[in-house]
């Protein structure tokens, strides 16, 4: 049985495990057989190769197939067990964990709720096998910095560094000076807000766009100017002209893999839309933290390949701010982020940043320096099983709700689905009654708009998934069985409230 390691399976065959020991054995090493094969086990629990929860083969199979003695086995896993990394239940085998951690059930239900909820709203994965070994290896570069105060209010060179040759490798010149390393990409936006808006200010969105940057601009007494996004695309004319009319203190804009809808603009509209900021004088502040989910191509950035390159690359003075994040690239518990800018607006929102935090924590930024530099290796087979976990919720969907438009994005992590009638927010509130949680579409607009559209992440485990679209069919099975159409959305909202 293959493992499929970003998400999720209940058991793992003897042939699989082996493949991914590999040579675990060495004679020379001078430990028995048994604290060999326990630290194997152990490393690829630890770096995600084996996920948590999945059953792991017996010890009379996974001793012929090893060619080793079953006692040999049974003394590697007692000693996982005692340092809590297998867990044994009676009828039910042994399966992985990590000490203090959850012991993932092997049932479907093994992600959902205690009272039985399936959270279908967070578009993000577990992390993938490589990420440990970056831990690892900056636990082993902390001792040189433990003499230091710990605080470097920019980021640690290394990373600045490691985001800039990044950059370059994108076919986006970068100096280290134009980095500025944040607690993740929110933080970095609520550090551009602070530096370039006041109360009242203008903001021009794509509309719709990511929903905790419409609480961010909101939270900052700011007033979102939202220009539509047409069928396919940018419309760089109502751009143009929201940029020209509206006088905004910036616009905010997701190139790659746009949440929600996981469109990626091309090299023209980038060229285009950089054109007009600079025209208008109006800052660019573009959101890249989708930029490495392409799951229809191999390629990142894809500068040296002569394709898409980042919105900063057709900048000439100074128009654009990039955010990025490790977070979506690697695993949403790298709270590391970063903004690229010139040098005047770096050292400006480094002085803002003294009185919000001192600085990021120094280990998670030395991880995400290994990860940058490509000195641990991360999990290859993660992008092709995003794009057939696309591909199966895309399937599912067009065959339990064939009245549902669907697209296929060329990226991100969820799709944008549009419903025949204006009932996002109805649905929303009879799945809930279905033991399902979904997010509708106005989430992600302004003054009540996408009412018919649902946001459906393809990062739960296959089986979870497949119950999930379950749920959501019998919800809208009763909620058009239940609710007569109402012109008023709020009022039909409210009258399945009453239903459930």
């Amino acid at each position: 049985m293959a493992l499929q390691s970003a998400f999720g399976q209940s058991a793992l065959g003897a042939a699989s495990l082996m493949r991914h020991l590999g040579q675990w054995r060495s004679e020379g090493a001078g430990d028995p057989a048994y604290r060999q094969l326990a630290r194997a086990l152990k490393l690829l629990v630890m770096d995600g190769r084996i996920p948590l929860g999945i059953r792991v083969p017996g010890e009379r199979e996974l001793a012929l197939a090893l060619g080793i003695s079953r006692t040999t086995v049974a003394a590697a896993f007692n000693q996982l067990r005692d340092e809590g990394y297998l867990l044994s239940r009676q009828g039910s085998g042994t399966v992985t964990r990590v000490p203090g951690g959850r012991a993932a059930a092997t049932d479907v239900e093994s992600d959902v709720d205690q009272d039985g909820m399936i959270d279908w709203t967070a578009a993000a994965l577990p992390a993938p096998a490589g990420v440990w070994q970056a831990y690892e290896a900056a636990l082993t570069q902390l001792p040189a910095w433990l003499s230091g105060l710990g605080y470097e209010a920019s980021g640690i060179p290394r990373l600045r560094e490691a985001i800039a040759a990044d950059y370059a490798r994108r076919g986006c010149p970068t100096r280290p000076d134009q980095i500025l390393v944040t607690s993740g990409a929110q933080h970095a936006l609520m550090l551009i807000l602070r530096l370039l808006t006041g109360p009242g200010d203008r903001i021009v969105v794509d509309h719709p766009t990511y929903h905790n940057a419409l609480s961010a601009i909101a939270r900052n007494n700011c007033r979102a100017v939202p220009v539509s996004l047409p069928a396919q695309g940018w419309d760089m004319e109502a751009m143009d002209a929201a940029m020209r009319q509206t006088a905004p203190r910036f616009a905010y804009i997701i190139a790659d893999y746009h949440n929600p809808t996981g469109r990626h603009m091309d090299s023209d509209t980038r060229r285009k839309l950089v054109e007009a900021a600079s025209r208008t004088r109006t800052p660019l502040v573009i959101d890249e933290t989708m930029a490495d989910i392409a799951l229809d191509s191999d390629l990142f950035g894809q500068g040296a390949d002569g394709a898409v390159v980042p919105v900063a690359t057709f900048d000439t003075d100074g128009t654009v701010i990039s955010i990025g994040s490790a977070s979506k690239r690697y695993w949403g518990g790298l709270r590391i982020g970063w903004i690229r800018a010139d040098e005047q607006t770096i050292a400006a929102l480094g002085r803002i940043r003294a009185t919000v935090d001192m600085a990021t924590p120094v280990v998670e930024q030395l991880a995400v320096a290994a990860l940058l530099e490509g000195s641990v290796e991360i999990d290859g087979a993660r992008r092709a099983e995003m794009r057939d976990a696309r591909d199966r919720l895309v399937a599912a969907l067009t065959d339990r709700l064939p009245d549902w438009r669907v697209p296929v994005p060329a990226g991100g992590l969820n799709l944008w689905v549009e419903m025949p009638r204006a009932e996002a927010s109805a649905l929303a509130a009879m799945a809930q009654a279905h033991g399902l949680r979904i997010v509708p579409g106005p989430r992600f607009g302004i003054d009540g708009a996408f009412e018919r559209f649902v946001r459906l992440p393809f990062t739960l485990p296959p089986a979870q998934l497949m119950l999930a679209i379950d749920r959501l069919a019998s919800a809208a099975d009763r909620l058009h069985a239940r609710v007569r159409p109402m012109a008023n959305v709020a009022t039909w909202a409210m009258e399945a409230e009453r239903i459930i």
